[in-house]
This record gives structure tokens, C-alpha cells and sequence, in this order.
């Protein structure tokens, strides 16, 4: 208990110097075999056995579809199809970046992504119709949130993996959440638009939906071809994500002639530093978690729970409450890297289903996307309307306010996320 604890105080100091987090976790790792004796080689095997996981793969794939995506002209179709559908009603184009935005989360796995890839375009286009420019970027950050939840999600992927939960299963089980989180934001951007008298009103013209849907039909067909073909049973999440990347790459290289040997090399070596990112992390949190579970903290956190309250809905509360801080805090990958291996078996002994929870801490992150400190969307759509994050901030908490409500819907009431996971039983 004492290497524990050593190893904890190790990594909140690490975390306080603004030491990357990966190397926080191994260093505190490090500190903490020392201490009991056990030999260091264990960090390496345990680091290497973490990523021994063919579903990993789906990682890398899914960050090379995205970053290929932002290359074309993919989201400047997605989000003109959306604009001749909605663009005549009160705040048409906020509730078109945000269905944009939930679209473009179908195909790229990545709440960064999604935010960068539809606020490129959309911000300044909302500024141009008459949106103040800080409103449109705090629309495009919190519709961004979706990009972790509605599958295919990179996050899904690794609880799936540090856990041993069916991917698939968690896929289905995000579709739901995302969409509701999706659709009450769109709702919000309605009636904000409506009372303040923001952005212009098209004209609707069924002529130019067509014209729309036949230029971005093929952009259309990617979430319907992915999903398709994980719930058909026609491949595997991890074979999805090279089909993703392969139909981005046949759509921006052959179809939009947007990449040439210069460009790919670039995007292969961003993917290739990201995804190397994440597995760093993952590896050194594999260790972290299974020093805490060596020194049995799941199960003392477990008696704690217990005895502070055998009720279900107590401990989803204090649940969401550890997550919603932990994401101001910590990247997302982080957080499931390291607490999911912990309280996962802990939710298991208050019945709470691994992947109802696996969806539930998903939605928490997302928050944390558009949560200070770290609030990552906030930063990308601020620097992309070049404002400062504070400006971002104080038009975001009605976004804020209604998520937040969401996450009690969706915690209370469980039915909602499993209810397809339970009809591929």
C-alpha cells in the first residue's frame, strides 16, 4: 500500500511540472517497483503485453481516416448537404455544424478531429451569415464532443481494450448517447438563435437539396458502409477502420485528387506520432493500474463504496463526479487508460453493466472536451477563430448546462444506451 501511495504522490508531482502524462505513469511506476524490490523488467513486459491486442490496430486506422478526411473536400460537402436541409429555419447553419459535426464523428472516431475538420469551415462561415464570432466557435466546440462517443470512437476502442469488452458492443452502445447529446444541442442552438436574432435565414430550394445530396453522396455512404459493416456482421471494428481509411483515401486521392506523395508522407507521420501517443500512455497506465491492483486499491475503493452506500445511484454519481473532474484534467485516453482497469470491477459488484458503463464514462470525457482547464476543443476553436479561450468559455455554459443535464438523463436511465447493445444478444 505504501509503493502505492509513494507511486500516487510521484505522479500528481509529474503532473504539477507539466511532465507529459505517459512519462508521469512510467516514472511513477518505476518508483513504485523499486520500492517493493520487484525487478523494473516487469514494466517493460507489462508495457509491451498492453499493446499485444489486435484490436488496437483500429486505433491507428481510424486517426489515419480521420487526418486523411481533413485533407479533401469531404467536409465542405457534409456540411453544404446539411445547409441546403436546414439552412432556412432560425439558426440553420449552428444546427447544421452540429449535425455536421455528428456526422463527421460516424467516420473519424476523434472529438479533436471532428471539432478541427467542421470549425475550419464552419466558423467563418457562420461569422460571414451574421453569427457573433465567439458564439460560432463555442457551437462548433461542443458539437465536437460528439467525436468520442458516436462510434466509431478511438476512446470506445482502448476501454474496450483495457477492460476486455466487446468493441462492437460499445459501438452500439454510443450510438444512442451521442445522437441524444447531439440533437438537445442543436435544440439549444435553435432557440439561442431564435431569442437573439442571430444569422441570416436561407431560402429553401428542394432543387439544391438534390444538387447537394449527388455531390456528397459518397461522403454520405462512408458511416452507412462502416457501421454497416460491423452490425452486418461483414467485418470486425478493427477491419472497419481500415475499410474507413482506405474510402477516405479512394474519396480524397482519386475521387477529389486532393493528396499527393507530400501530403500523404505528412499525415502517415502525424498518425503514426498520435497513435504512438496513445499507446505510450496506455502502456505506462497499464502498469500504473496493475501496480493499484497488485496492492488491492480496486478492492479497498470497492469497500469504501460499500460502505459509504450500497446504492447503484450513489455510486453513479460519485462516478460521474470523478470523471467530470478527471477530464478538466487529463486527457481521455488517459483517464480510461488508467481508472477504467479500477472501477470497471468495482461498477461490476453494484450490477452495473461494463459496457452501459463504458458509454457513461465516454459521455463524461466528452464534457471534459469543452471544460476548463484543459477543454481541449476550446483551445482548437478558439485558435481557429483566433479568439482567446475566455471568450469561448463564457459562450459555451449554456452547452455546458444542457450536457450536463444530458449526463443525468443518460445516467439514470440506462435503457437508453442498452437498449441496441441487448438486441445483439
Amino acid at each position: 500500500m505504501t509503493a502505492s501511495l509513494i507511486m500516487l504522490i510521484v505522479f500528481l508531482v509529474g503532473i504539477a511540472l507539466s511532465i507529459p502524462i505517459a512519462a508521469c505513469l512510467g516514472i511513477a511506476s518505476a518508483v513504485a517497483l523499486s520500492y517493493d524490490n520487484i525487478p523494473l523488467l516487469i514494466l517493460a513486459q507489462r508495457m509491451f503485453k498492453s499493446i499485444y491486442s489486435y484490436p488496437l490496430m483500429a486505433v491507428l486506422f481510424f486517426m489515419f481516416a480521420g487526418e486523411i478526411m481533413c485533407q479533401g473536400t469531404m467536409t465542405k460537402k457534409l456540411i453544404a448537404f446539411f445547409q441546403a436541409v436546414i439552412g432556412h429555419i432560425h439558426g440553420g447553419l449552428a444546427i447544421a455544424g452540429g449535425l455536421s459535426a455528428a456526422f463527421f464523428s460516424a467516420i473519424s472516431g476523434s472529438s479533436a478531429a471532428t471539432c478541427a475538420s467542421i470549425g475550419t469551415v464552419m466558423i467563418g462561415e457562420m461569422e460571414k451569415r451574421g453569427y457573433p464570432k465567439d458564439y460560432a466557435a463555442a457551437v462548433i466546440a461542443s458539437a465536437g464532443i460528439t467525436g468520442i462517443v458516436i462510434p466509431p470512437s478511438i476512446t470506445l476502442v482502448i476501454y474496450g481494450v483495457v477492460t476486455g469488452t466487446s468493441v462492437g458492443k460499445l459501438f452500439v452502445a454510443g450510438i444512442i448517447p451521442g445522437l441524444f447529446l447531439s440533437i438537445t444541442m442543436c435544440m439549444l442552438s435553435y432557440y439561442l438563435c431564435r431569442k437573439k436574432g442571430y444569422g441570416e435565414r436561407g431560402k429553401f430550394s428542394f432543387r439544391f437539396v438534390l444538387v447537394s445530396i449527388k455531390k456528397s453522396i459518397l461522403v454520405l455512404l462512408m458511416p452507412v458502409i462502416i457501421l454497416g459493416g460491423i452490425y452486418g456482421g461483414i467485418f470486425t471494428p478493427t477491419e472497419a477502420s481500415v475499410v474507413s481509411a482506405v474510402y477516405a483515401f479512394i474519396i480524397t486521392g482519386l475521387v477529389d485528387r486532393s493528396l499527393n506523395w507530400k501530403i500523404i508522407m505528412d499525415i502517415s507521420i502525424k498518425t503514426v506520432i498520435n497513435a504512438s501517443v496513445v499507446l505510450f500512455i496506455m502502456q505506462t497506465a497499464d502498469v500504473f493500474s496493475w501496480v493499484l491492483t497488485n496492492a488491492r486499491v480496486p478492492h479497498m475503493i470497492g469497500e469504501m463504496c460499500a460502505n459509504f452506500s450500497d446504492s447503484k445511484i450513489v455510486f453513479l454519481m460519485l462516478f460521474n463526479i470523478v470523471l467530470l473532474i478527471s477530464g478538466c484534467l487529463l486527457n481521455g485516453a488517459a483517464i480510461v487508460a488508467i481508472l477504467a482497469p479500477i472501477l470497471a470491477p468495482v461498477a461490476i459488484t453494484y450490477g452495473i453493466d461494463p459496457i452501459f458503463l463504458g458509454a457513461l464514462m465516454v459521455v463524461n470525457l466528452a464534457i471534459g472536451y469543452i471544460t476548463p482547464p484543459l477543454g481541449v476543443d476550446l483551445y482548437i476553436a478558439g485558435t481557429i477563430a483566433k479568439l482567446s479561450v475566455d471568450s469561448v468559455i463564457r459562450r459555451i455554459i449554456p452547452y455546458l448546462i444542457i450536457l450536463l443535464v444530458d449526463l443525468l438523463i443518460i445516467t439514470y436511465l440506462p435503457a437508453m444506451t442498452m437498449w441496441l447493445p441487448n438486441m445483439m444478444k
